[in-house]
């Protein structure tokens, strides 16, 4: 299998490659604006390096991964997409011009028409949203599977904005589309883990007919869980905390109420890592059985629909219907 690297700063170096280059049947190759970023990666990892996207293209990877920083992500792809790739694999967020942590309304847009060019040019494209492949994510969709929980009522989710896309991406991989939002501003301003930003909260209305409050900040100290979950079924709640926490299972129709926790020899960022291993592995796999990538590219443009349609409730100081202001279009699944 040959994959293409576009992007060989500290991402790529500590997330990606690493696992990538433990795959025997695995072959690499890079392009980067600095070449020799690229270089040290080739010495290091194996593979070999590319002047130009387009001679990376030539070298026919079967997939090709985008990890430059988000700014520069939309540029890549315009020059990337027409070029004959059949599968492209993307960082999270899928675009933002200032950066994940002032995603805007135009993003959405570039992301939307990129992701329609991808589906003109036949294109597959796929999100890490390594997330959902935390062991305690896992489990918990598991034990929803299998226990007698019932509908989902109530959503409720509070996240550092390290976590913020990923959170996002967990509400729709746990409770499905969000219809509508409604969304406020704190007045003060924090600062956190390089990023200066204000709090938002927001109401959700799901397409299933649940509710939901989300609430994001910069101000959660690290010591702290970077993120809570909690899912509020008709007989039962599952709660989610941090990077592979806690999980707390109650089920009222065996009145049990049970806290599931990792061996002590898992670490926060052991499992951030393992979770990176996890979700390329997996997609890995389905190039191998030339199925459909386990997380769509269209998850990547319903998460900047979220996050365009709370800017813009913000600014007009109303609810916006995501389907009426930031329609998604007719973008495939894959």
């Amino acid at each position: 299998m040959k994959i293409g690297i576009i992007g060989t700063g500290s991402v790529a170096t500590k997330n990606y490659l690493p696992f990538l280059a433990a795959h025997d049947d695995v072959s690499l190759c890079y392009y980067n604006r600095t070449k020799t970023k690229a270089s040290e990666c080739a010495e290091q990892f194996g593979g070999q390096v590319f002047d130009t996207i387009t001679d990376l293209v030539a070298w026919e990877p079967d997939s090709v991964f985008v990890l430059t920083n988000e700014q520069h992500r939309a540029d890549v792809l315009r020059e990337l997409l027409p070029l004959g790739t059949r599968r492209v694999f993307c960082e999270k967020p899928l675009v933002a011009s200032a950066g994940q942590a002032a995603v805007s309304e135009a993003d959405f847009f570039t992301a939307q028409s990129l992701m329609q060019t991808a589906d003109k040019q036949g294109v597959s494209m796929a999100m890490i949203f390594n997330y959902r492949f935390f062991l305690q994510v896992q489990r918990a969709l598991k034990l929803r599977n299998e226990l007698n929980l019932g509908e989902l009522q109530q959503v409720s989710a509070i996240t550092h904005y390290v976590c913020w896309s990923h959170v996002i991406d967990l509400i729709h991989h746990f409770a499905g589309d969000i219809l509508e939002v409604s969304a406020l501003e704190g007045r003060n301003l924090h600062r956190g883990a390089d990023m200066e930003a204000r709090d938002l909260s927001a109401a959700l209305n799901f397409t299933s007919g649940a509710t939901g409050t989300l609430l994001g900040s910069a101000a959660i100290d690290f010591d702290f869980d970077l993120f809570e979950l909690t899912m509020i079924h008709e007989r039962g709640r599952i709660r989610l905390y941090d990077l592979d926490g806690d999980l707390d299972i109650m089920d009222t129709t065996s009145s049990t109420s049970e806290t599931l926790r990792l061996s002590p020899d898992k670490s926060r960022w052991g499992q951030y890592d393992a979770s990176f291993a996890a979700s390329i592995n997996a997609y890995l796999e389905s190039i191998r059985l030339k199925q459909a990538p386990p997380i769509p590219g269209l998850a990547g443009l319903k998460e900047l629909q979220v996050e365009a349609a709370l800017r813009r409730s913000i600014a007009e100081k109303r609810p916006v219907i995501l389907g009426q202001d930031f329609p998604l279009n007719p973008v495939k699944e894959a």
